[in-house]
């Protein structure tokens, strides 16, 4: 007999809703550019490429899914091209906003 899962794990869930929701993968994004940290981004953007699928959307953004993998790591350093690219296999484009805080 097989045992169920007692629980899933934070990322397992955040990849479902991020999946089911585009309005929270975009809401995802934007909090993860707030905070100014590249690294943060790339991660969070590789996040909803995955809920996404990261073959489809290594297919609709025309790169390959290595070096979507290679882009989006900790270590990336994706050109503005590939980010766009992605965000808009994704169904997600980027805005610029004026900073409010000045």
């Amino acid at each position: 007999m097989k045992s169920k899962k007692a629980s899933v794990s934070h990322r397992e869930r955040l990849i479902e809703e991020l999946k089911r929701d585009p309005a929270l993968a975009a809401d995802y994004l934007n909090v993860a550019a707030e905070g100014g940290d590249a690294q943060s981004y790339l991660l969070a953007l590789r996040t909803v490429a995955e809920a996404q699928g990261m073959t489809k959307v290594a297919k609709a953004a025309g790169v390959p899914r290595e070096s979507i993998y290679r882009a989006l790591s900790p270590k990336g350093n994706p050109r503005l091209s590939t980010l766009t690219a992605v965000l808009k296999a994704a169904g997600l484009r980027m805005t610029v906003a004026t900073n409010a805080r000045r």
